[in-house]
């Protein structure tokens, strides 16, 4: 199959793109979507060809212009995007792009936003899981009066995207206005949940049922928070609200379910639309969720695949390649390599 992959980031902040290549390379002929003529994966030969793309905030007229174009050269049969930013604009109008003769594997617009930060108190109470307690805020004024009566550690976050834990008001304030300034409003200023942090990445088929999953305990992160080193777990509670979470909403597609875990009582913290950057982890240890989400796509039946090994670690670690700095400019110029 034909599938053009987004997200080919790999640096401290690395994007899912490159281990969904990964774990897709074997089978299927890769095309990679970049923003950025930057990003590593531009370079690392790991697919056919890379496209540059435009950026999100162009529009739905503009991504399919060049998805028009790139459909003329090479007939992609499927996209996976893989960022937070773009999946808003694939989400809404996913109908056009399957138009196309491109298939997608996402979850309705009503999902997506039921997942969204503001809203996840309602679904948690539904999964019958704790979420902290988490205030809306949508001015300078606001935000001061909950500052007043709360106390610190907090987390700082955005609505969709960037999340800062603030140890003193200096930072809160910071962080507020780094977060507002970038990503507008509702900021959510949310309690610090102390304990380990689990996490659950799986693929649902849009019917009700979960078809892959595995659960990992983050061992040390970055400074930024992206796991470095991690265990798989067997967790028989957060499996159970993967099971029901992808029942109630009828989700499709992948997701990443994150928790903190406290004398066996978990939070839920965040849910993301998307597959998580340690994807490839669950691939080396047996559950190729990416593979799963391909033949959902093409319609085959699929078999759930929820069992794996536990302690099996992670380890991130950094590598470094050299190439020609004219594959650079010809992207640069081209936009395409």
């Amino acid at each position: 199959m034909k599938i053009a992959v987004s997200g080919l980031n790999n640096t401290d902040n690395p994007a899912p793109g490159i281990p969904v290549i990964k774990s897709l390379k074997e089978k299927h002929q890769l095309f990679g979507l970049a923003y950025d003529p930057n990003e590593p994966g531009n370079f690392m030969d790991m697919v056919s060809q890379t496209y540059l793309m435009p950026y999100p905030s162009l529009g739905i007229e503009a991504l399919k212009t060049r998805l028009e174009h790139i459909q003329e050269d090479e007939h992609i049969e499927a996209i996976i995007p893989n960022l937070d930013a773009e999946l808003p604009l694939y989400i809404k109008y996913q109908d056009e792009i399957n138009a196309m003769g491109i298939k997608l594997c996402l979850p309705s617009q009503e999902n997506f936003e039921l997942r969204n930060k503001n809203k996840l108190d309602t679904l948690s109470e539904k999964l019958e899981i704790t979420y902290p307690k988490t205030y809306e805020i949508s001015s300078i004024g606001e935000f001061d009066k909950i500052l007043e009566s709360s106390q610190f550690p907090l987390m700082i976050k955005g609505n969709y995207y960037k999340a800062y834990k603030a140890l003193n008001l200096d930072a809160a304030i910071e962080y507020f206005y780094r977060i507002s300034n970038e990503w507008g409003f509702p900021v959510l200023v949310q309690e610090v949940v102390e304990g380990e942090e689990i996490n659950l990445v799986g693929v649902a088929d849009g019917k009700g049922e979960l078809k892959g999953a595995v659960a990992i305990k983050k061992l040390t992160t970055t400074d930024i928070g992206k796991i470095w080193t991690g265990l798989t777990i067997q967790n028989e509670r957060l499996m159970e609200i993967a099971k029901n979470f992808v029942k109630l909403t009828k989700w499709k597609g992948p997701f990443e379910l994150e928790c903190m875990i406290n004398m066996n009582h978990i939070y839920m913290i965040e849910i993301n639309p998307r597959f998580p950057a340690w994807v490839y982890f669950a691939t080396e240890i047996g559950v190729n969720l990416p593979e799963i989400l391909v033949d959902i796509m093409q319609g085959k039946e699929v078999e759930a695949q929820l069992t794996y090994s536990s302690n099996k670690m992670y380890v991130r670690f950094v590598d470094e390649l050299v190439t020609d700095f004219t594959d650079f400019t010809t992207l640069l110029g081209k936009k395409e390599l």
